[in-house]
This record gives C-alpha cells, sequence and structure tokens, in this order.
C-alpha cells in the first residue's frame, strides 16, 4: 500500500501538557504538535503561536484561564505559517505582532501556504470553517521592539534566518526564559521546507549565548534547565546539518532529487526517524536542501499542486 502524504494518516489526538517554565511563563505543548506560550503580566497576557483554528486556540485559551483571569491584549507570530497563525482571532488581542519579513510572507505566500497545509495535515485544522482568513498583523518590526505588559519587560527579536526568513523570538528577561519557534525544536522533526540551512546553525549561536533557563520550544516538551536547553539546541543543530550535508554532496555531482532523498534517508533515519513528524517533514526538507545546494536562494512558494509532484517524484 502506498504510504500517506505527509500527515494526511495522522489522526490521533494529542495529550496537552500546560507547564509553568518561569514565574508567570506557560508552555502548551502536545506531544509534538505545534506549541503555543503564555506570558502573564501585571494586567494582561500575552500569548505566542495562535494555532491552527479559532477551535484549536481555545484549548489554548481553556488553559489560560485556568491560571488568570487576566485579558489576553497581545499575540506574537513568530513566522507565517498557517498551523500558527489562522487560529488568531478566537483571542480577541489589541495587538498582533509579526516581523515585517513575516508579514511580507503572509502577502507572497500565505494563501498558498494554508492550501498546502490543510491538504498536508488535515487533523491540524479542526474547525477549520471557522477560520475568517489570513491573519495580518497589527505591529511589525525590523530587528527588535520591547513590549511592557505592566512592569514585565518582553523583548521580541529577529536574530536571523533559519525556519523561515522572518522567524521571532521571545525574551523575558526577568526570568532569562525564551520562546523559539520552530528555530528550536525538541524530539521532533525541524521542518525546514522554507528554510535556510546555511543560516540556521548562527541563528542557534545566538539563541545559545542568551544561556537562558527555559526554553519553549516550536514543538515538542517544554526545555527547562541549561542542560536540556543546550541539548535541544545542539540536537536541533544536527538535525539540520544531517539533512544538509548528504543533500549538498549529491546536488554537487549533479545527482537527482531522488538520490538527495536516498541520501539524507541513509543519514537521517537512524537518528531521527522516532522523532514527531519526521516522515511528514523529511520531503520538504530533501527538496529545499536540495535547492539550496543548487543556489536556489530563497525557498520557492509551496503549493497544494507543488507538494503532490515532489512526493510523487520521491515515490516513483
Amino acid at each position: 500500500m502506498a504510504k500517506a502524504f505527509a500527515s494526511q494518516g495522522d489522526m490521533t489526538e494529542k495529550t496537552i501538557t500546560f507547564d509553568e517554565i518561569g514565574e508567570g511563563l506557560w508552555a502548551f505543548t502536545a506531544e509534538g504538535d505545534p506549541n503555543s506560550g503564555v506570558i502573564i503580566g501585571d494586567d494582561s497576557v500575552m500569548i505566542v503561536e495562535a494555532q491552527a483554528t479559532p477551535r484549536l486556540a481555545e484549548k489554548v485559551i481553556e488553559k489560560v484561564r485556568s491560571v488568570t483571569d487576566k485579558p489576553i491584549t497581545h499575540l506574537v507570530l513568530t513566522h507565517y505559517h498557517a498551523v500558527r497563525v489562522l487560529g488568531a482571532s478566537a483571542y480577541g488581542a489589541d495587538q498582533i505582532i509579526m516581523s515585517d519579513m513575516a508579514r511580507g510572507m503572509v502577502a507572497e505566500r500565505g494563501q498558498e501556504d494554508w492550501d498546502s497545509e490543510f491538504q498536508r495535515f488535515p487533523r491540524l485544522f479542526e474547525g477549520h470553517e471557522s477560520i475568517p482568513g489570513l491573519t495580518w498583523p497589527t505591529t511589525t518590526f525590523t530587528d527588535a521592539m520591547t513590549v511592557y505588559l505592566g512592569n514585565r519587560r518582553v523583548d521580541i527579536k529577529h536574530l536571523g534566518r533559519a525556519h523561515t526568513a522572518g522567524d521571532a523570538v521571545i525574551h523575558i528577561p526577568d526570568q532569562n526564559v525564551m520562546f523559539t519557534g520552530d528555530i528550536v525544536e525538541y524530539h521532533s522533526a525541524c521542518y525546514c521546507g522554507d528554510g535556510y540551512f546555511g543560516a540556521w546553525g548562527g541563528t542557534l549561536d545566538k539563541i545559545k549565548a542568551y544561556d537562558v533557563d527555559a526554553i519553549a520550544p516550536g514543538r515538542g516538551d517544554a526545555l527547562v534547565g541549561s542542560e536540556m536547553v543546550n541539548k535541544a539546541i545542539e540536537n536541533t543543530r544536527d538535525f539540520v546539518d544531517s539533512t544538509y550535508r548528504p543533500a549538498a554532496r549529491v546536488a554537487a555531482r549533479n545527482g537527482s532529487l531522488k538520490e538527495a532523498w536516498d541520501a539524507v534517508r541513509s543519514e537521517c533515519d537512524a537518528k531521527f526517524n522516532d522523532y514527531a513528524i519526521y516522515e511528514h517533514c523529511l520531503p520538504f526538507n530533501v527538496a529545499r536542501a536540495y535547492d539550496e545546494a543548487r543556489g536556489i536562494a530563497h525557498p520557492r512558494v509551496w503549493t497544494a499542486k507543488r507538494d503532490i509532484e515532489m512526493w510523487e517524484a520521491l515515490q516513483g
């Protein structure tokens, strides 16, 4: 029987965990599904990552209401991907914050990404009929901005390209905690289909330089303590490098995409095949690594049509 494309066959509900990773800072995680973060200030709340639909966002709101009744006033979206942003309307936030680059990517490829991701992973779009449309920020920044939730300072920064061109991280200095989006993952495959392999390691170095006490990653468990934080950063680095190296070797000798796929599997399967969404990410990761190694500097737009054409080429 042919393999199901991406995560079309994954219909298993995940167990939600809600962990406090610093005073008034919470990580909403779900066994490798997209994470969200909660930052509680003096009088209000900031959410990091919206989830894919308003219905799924309500699960985050339910957890928020278990620890505070303060209003949700700010929503930060670390990048433009549909599974991160399309649930935004549920929060009723006064400000929706993205980097300038992330907003540009909504304009350039937001609808195509929505159509593509919906096809790839239908379970994550529970209640998709409630999505009012593309999510647009009310506030953008280029390199950095600071938001004060009363006396609590929240620094939002673009440290460099990695998972996308416009990734943001959120640092809370009073607890030295960071929300990294999909730049860092824990026991979950990195999705590199819109990534920058050559830049990712440098961005990880900048995160590591903060020497944070905890990280809420894009997927996987909350990371508390320097040992767990550093392990996740280095595992992410290994995943990215182990994907790119074999694809680049194939590209250098003018080998095919299918040969790159086989080479990446040979290097990565033994190390990472038990990671969440590994099989889902692999074809997109190989395609992007192969492109970057051949000199295609920026990720090409994924569409529902391009997804299937790529998948059929790899399965042939």
